[in-house]
């Protein structure tokens, strides 16, 4: 259980009003706490422009994902400004530490869906405001409108000995502002037709726990060679209003969302304009397929992110169902993405003897903040043209290979009879006995080894790339030998016995006639 206590700090006076009450709601997962009550404009002191309220409390450990706060908004409120704070414990190493996240909805309700959703911080922030002309980033403006609003916190993680915190709600009164209207991106930028184009999926600003904004993005995004982004910011879609300045000719800006659930990430890729995506349940709750299919009905794709990031509440624990796509590299390269790697390569073997349909595979860098490098790594997508359209369709047919930099470029194609010809992503419709040519093209790879990697695991390893990083690798073989051949491009290795770091990986050909 969780004992709060009330108080109600008027200038000089601190005076107790309430103390314990807790309510457990319909959800198995969330708490609500005694309400929070304010006097009516009206009602208020002469002469008082705000009203303040404290709430302090302490939540157990095995608390609920998510604890309300109801806050009772009289009329004539213009801002709605929270601040809180929580106490660190002292615990021995291995064991986590209190974590706190913060949030806000609005008099339409805490119900999943979202229909009252304000906006989250996490806890990226120690405060927030909202009201009808601005809003703190993360949050959405708009009027505060009379009625029960709730904080939402979020105990990410809880020590043994509780975690205390403190809310602070004040209530500032008088004339609202007005909403401005939001302009958003464009779907579509210049382009060269059909080509490849690099794009980063998985950024953050300061909309939600990133360092820079999104002209800093923009600009970083231009210099690494991007032709294309997505935002994705944690459990908000606040910041879809402020990239319009940013689209440009040269670059795409698409809008999304990574929601972020207690079992996992999920990046909305390209979803349209304002779309909110819950992120309250967990895997046990079997909702992960509703939100799945409103991220498809608003226009975006589906792309589970880091699935073996060992972060709390980061590994991936929904299935791949409903993916659309899977980021297999995420950031640096390390250990856990070669784990992601080598599970996405099971998901081919088993598409390919179960006949069934096939996962792409992406990189993005999930950047917050300097030193993290944008477009490090990048997808780069065959596309019709350089539209939000033509981008994910190039994504979710696997038309696409993964690279370290803008540096590194890769032609990977399989060759078969009567010179048939096929590339990524695609499938070369040959006897399983006929000979079949793989051959990679490298640039931009100083140093690396190619691989060629099937169904039967890695079959085929060049000498190292010369210094000049270009190079190109052929290998024979059959469709009764490889069901799918895909290619990666490794740096020397940096423990002995295990393959270097990836420079390059594509997504896979497919040999052999479509299975019926």
């Amino acid at each position: 259980m969780c004992e709060d206590e009330l108080h109600h700090r008027s200038r000089a006076t601190d005076t107790p009003l309430n103390r314990r009450g807790l309510l457990v709601t319909g959800a198995a997962a969330a708490l609500t706490l005694n309400s929070v009550s304010f006097a009516s404009a009206a009602g208020r002191a002469s002469g008082s422009d705000d009203e303040t309220k404290v709430v302090r409390g302490t939540l157990p450990t095995g608390s609920a994902d998510f604890v309300y706060l109801p806050v009772e908004v009289p009329d004539g409120v213009r801002e709605i400004h929270v601040a809180y704070k929580y106490e660190k414990a002292t615990v021995p190493a291995g064991t986590q530490n209190n974590a706190l996240d913060i949030g806000v909805f609005d008099q339409r309700g805490t119900a999943l869906g979202g229909k009252g959703f304000r906006g989250w911080s996490g806890g990226a922030r120690t405060e927030f405001f909202i009201r009808a002309d601005d809003a703190t980033p993360g949050y959405i403006p708009g009027p505060v409108k009379a009625g029960t609003w709730n904080i939402a916190l979020g105990p990410y993680t809880v020590a043994p000995q509780g975690l205390p915190y403190e809310v602070t709600i004040t209530l500032k009164y008088g004339e609202p502002g007005k909403t401005p209207k939001p302009l958003y991106p464009p779907d579509r930028a210049k382009g060269r037709g059909r080509a490849w184009y690099r794009g980063d999926c998985h950024l953050h600003s300061w909309y939600s726990d990133g360092r820079r904004t999104p002209a800093e993005i923009a600009a970083l995004a231009r210099a690494a060679g991007l032709d294309f982004i997505n935002t994705s910011e944690h459990n908000t879609h606040s910041a879809h209003a402020h990239w319009a300045d940013q689209a440009g000719d040269d670059l795409l800006v698409m809008l999304g969302e990574e929601v972020t659930t207690r079992n996992g990430h999920v990046v909305a890729l390209g979803t349209d304009p304002g779309t909110f995506i819950d992120w309250r349940y967990r895997a046990r709750d079997n909702r992960f397929g509703k939100y799945a299919r409103e991220i498809r009905d608003a226009g975006g794709l589906v792309v589970p992110a880091h699935p073996h990031a060992t972060c709390v509440g980061c590994n991936w624990k929904f299935g791949f169902g409903e993916a659309d796509a899977v980021e297999v590299w995420n950031g640096a390269y390390t250990p856990d993405d070669e784990v992601s790697l080598a599970d996405w390569d099971s998901t081919l073997v088993a598409a390919v003897r179960g006949r069934k349909p096939w996962i792409p595979a992406m990189g993005n860098s999930d950047a917050h903040r300097d030193p993290d490098p944008v477009g490090s790594p990048q997808t780069v997508v065959l596309a019709d043209n350089l539209t939000r359209e033509a981008i994910q369709a190039g994504i979710r047919a696997g038309h696409s290979y993964v690279a370290e930099s803008k540096n590194v470029s890769l032609k990977f194609t399989a060759t078969g009879g009567k010179g048939k010809q096929a590339g990524i992503g695609e499938r070369l419709p040959v006897d399983p006995d006929a000979p079949v040519t793989i051959r990679l093209d490298v640039t931009g790879a100083p140093a690396c080894t190619i691989r060629f990697v099937t169904d039967q695991g890695v079959l085929f390893t060049s000498p190292a790339l010369p210094e000049s990083g270009t190079g190109t690798a052929q290998w024979q073989t059959t469709a009764s030998y490889a069901a799918y051949v895909r290619a990666e491009v490794r740096h020397a290795p940096v423990v002995t016995g295990l393959p270097g770091p990836l420079a390059a990986f594509t997504n896979p050909i497919f040999l052999g006639r479509t299975p019926t």
